[in-house]
């Protein structure tokens, strides 16, 4: 049986609901999105990000602020998410792990609690982002232990065709027809694999990394690299999109339920504050949603 904290605190308690010294700690996560609006919190309703905070807020008797890699959108997974929050220094981090393994739904896991140094940022000191869509082009759809992450495309797709407009896309550009512009925001994105394989089971995956994603980004490339392996548009039209300055209206985003983000990259640990310094100097608040 593992150990339960006291209802309440006593008035002289310096326990961790009290008066303690903080740490930053990285908690390593993964969740299903299908029932999520996303990960940020939204009034109203369920959010990763408002499951998680409840559940650890529980465990450690004192409210928690969790920062996180990458806001994931509604409906998107994570098997390799990353965030951060200043908890009790002599917290148990194993029990913590059991304790949220116990609170938390099913679609959610927390799989490691790591202390690290103050500089860690989640957000602000990732390298890059990891994220994979899945398209199952099989007739009959999705296998239905992969419905939730995987779309039903029906449609043949030119894997020669999509991987040559997806290298026009490689490098550093202004993402702007990619994305949905929020106000103040930068589209500019150093994109630096977009990469498609067919499985032995015949599932397309697209694996996409960059330093940061703007707004829908990884969902509209898909989208519409998908009409290029259609046969639906020109190998160069991707790329070509890259040389507009608002959102593309003729470009679809793909559905949330195929992709992942499966890991994000840091530097060692004598680098932290120095990537998350450049970092702020170059993003504003959306850096890191997909």
């Amino acid at each position: 049986m593992l150990p339960e904290l006291p209802t309440r605190a006593p008035d002289n308690d310096d326990s961790p609901s009290r008066n303690c010294r903080l740490a930053r700690f990285r908690l390593d996560l993964g969740y299903d999105g299908t029932d999520y609006s996303g990960w940020a919190m939204q009034p109203g309703r369920r959010t990763v990000c408002g499951v998680l905070t409840d559940a650890l807020s529980t465990v450690l008797r004192r409210p928690v602020a969790l920062t996180v890699a990458g806001r994931t959108d509604a409906g998107v997974h994570a098997i390799g998410q990353v965030a951060h929050a200043d908890l009790p220094a002599d917290a148990d981090t194993a029990w913590v792990v059991r304790r949220l393994a116990r609170l938390l739904p099913p679609d959610v896991r927390v799989r490691a609690v790591t202390q690290v140094p103050d500089a860690f940022d989640a957000r602000f000191s990732a390298l890059r982002r990891h994220y994979r869509y899945r398209v199952a082009t099989a007739a009959h759809g999705a296998e239905p232990l992969r419905a939730r992450d995987t779309l039903s495309w029906p449609h043949p797709v030119d894997l020669d065709a999509v991987n040559a407009a997806s290298a026009g896309l490689l490098g550093e550009h202004d993402f702007a027809a990619f994305c949905k512009r929020r106000e103040g925001a930068t589209t500019v994105r150093a994109l630096q694999r977009l990469s498609w394989t067919r499985g032995p089971d015949g599932v397309v995956v697209a694996e996409v990394s960059a330093d940061a994603f703007c707004h829908s980004m990884v969902r509209s490339l898909v989208g519409a690299l998908l009409d290029v392996g259609r046969g639906r548009r020109a190998v160069d039209w991707p790329a070509g999109l890259l040389q507009r300055t608002e959102r593309a209206s003729d470009v679809a985003v793909a559905p949330a339920h195929g992709l992942t983000l499966v890991a994000v990259d840091y530097p060692p640990d004598d680098e932290l504050a120095v990537r998350a310094e450049v970092t702020r100097r170059v993003r504003v608040p959306d850096a890191g949603t997909a």
